[in-house]
């Protein structure tokens, strides 16, 4: 098979500034409006952001833009993602229902771009991808305890067990689903001009990942990997009326900043999962994680333990390598229930290097029963829980 070429940078560019920004009359490049530009083997792709009361006006843009880097040598493959900021909501969007309040200490300043952060414009549900009943995210305010490990075998555990399900990798710098689920393929757009998930596992799966090279590193700023993973959200054909989601699960990148905010604040999520190891310095972020998800009003569905301990060769006795118990004794004391403990398995590990989810062939293993396990604990909660708005920022006298 003939090796792919890639298109050079500065061709793509120079090729961009051919297409005129209809406000400023400048080329695109030169406008500022080529954003988050990916270049690879037979293909090339970049995002406009704009207003949203200008993504009429930039439509034909994008199109034109799209039909300019067809012809750049290399680049078979283009794609030029049209996305809306926030704020600019429409004259026919929903007044936000009564948001609840977070109080600032007295004296405390926030920047007006900080304020606008913590009550955004539109309503939650606003953006909940159609047809899809939940949507539940997979924390960590801590990388590296395996949460997207969980993600992964929690997502198809609930398919095992007979639901609809979809999976997210919003992890946008270090997109690590691909090569868990063994998938390798571009999407694909529809008539719509959505992008159609992969499919493997019972799951209709869609990352970052599948439209950059694995070691390509996604240098992007806070505003452009949340407007990326709007588009991933509400971009994507997830489900259809004929065939609807059940639980659409998203494996969110390790911390509390724009991209955690985003998906906190603006979408309507049903609850979350937070992951953790038994370690304290683990279980410090732990707390730090569920304090966003509650001040930003989102249900926590439960706290699982991951690598809670290694079990004995020749006995079977735990060994607790990073310690024991501590992320049930974080739950009790946080009030959030506690899902399951997850042990260390060469086979588990195996099994994401190889790229297929552990629990669809686990058979009988400890850590196999305990993804099923906590899989219907969470499809029990989904039942019982209800979406608030997200909370206001005041100042107090």
């Amino acid at each position: 098979m003939a090796e792919l070429s890639t298109p050079d940078r500065a061709a793509v560019l120079a090729a961009l500034d051919r297409v005129r920004d209809p406000k400023s009359g400048r080329g695109l490049a030169a406008a500022g409006l080529v954003q988050a530009l990916v270049v690879g083997p037979d293909r090339a792709g970049f995002m406009i952001e704009v207003a949203a009361a200008d993504a009429a006006l930039y439509a034909p843009v994008r199109d034109e833009a799209e039909a300019v880097l067809r012809k750049v040598s290399g680049a078979g493959k283009v794609q030029v993602v049209l996305t809306a900021a926030a704020g600019g909501t429409g004259a026919s969007a929903e007044r936000p229902p009564d948001p609840g309040i977070v109080r600032v200490r007295r004296g405390a300043r926030l920047s007006p771009q900080a304020q606008a952060q913590m009550s955004p414009a539109q309503p939650t549900a606003a953006l909940k991808p159609a047809n899809v009943r939940h949507v539940v995210a997979v924390a960590s305010a801590k990388g590296g305890v395996g949460k997207s490990t969980v993600a992964l075998n929690l997502a198809v555990a609930m398919a095992m067990l007979g639901r609809r399900v979809g999976l997210l990798d919003a992890d946008v710098y270090g997109p690590s689903i691909p090569r868990m689920s063994g998938l390798d393929a571009e999407p694909e757009l529809n008539a719509e001009r959505k992008l159609v998930p992969l499919e493997a596992w019972g799951l209709k799966i869609m990352s970052i990942g599948f439209l950059v090279d694995e070691g390509a590193p996604m240098i992007w700023r806070g505003p452009i990997a949340s407007s990326a993973l709007n588009q991933m959200l509400n971009d994507v054909a997830w489900a259809s009326e004929a065939a609807p989601m059940d639980v659409l699960v998203i494996d969110m990148p390790p911390g509390t900043g724009d991209v955690q905010l985003t998906l906190a604040q603006r979408v309507a999520l049903s609850g979350a999962v937070v992951v953790s190891t038994p370690q304290e310095v683990a279980l410090i972020d732990v707390r730090r994680g569920v304090a966003m998800f509650e001040k930003t009003h989102v249900p926590i569905l439960g706290v699982v333990e991951n690598m809670a301990y290694f079990p004995d060769p020749s006995t079977g006795e735990p060994i607790p390598i990073f310690g024991r118990g501590g992320a049930k004794t974080t739950a009790e004391a946080l009030g959030a229930p506690f899902l399951g403990e997850i042990p260390i398995e060469v086979a588990l590990r195996q099994a994401c290097d190889d790229g297929r989810p552990f629990v669809a062939d686990g058979g009988d293993s400890a850590a196999s029963k305990a993804f099923l396990s906590i899989a219907e604990r969470v499809l029990d909660a989904l039942d019982h829980t209800s979406l608030k708005p997200p909370p206001r920022i005041v100042f107090e006298d």
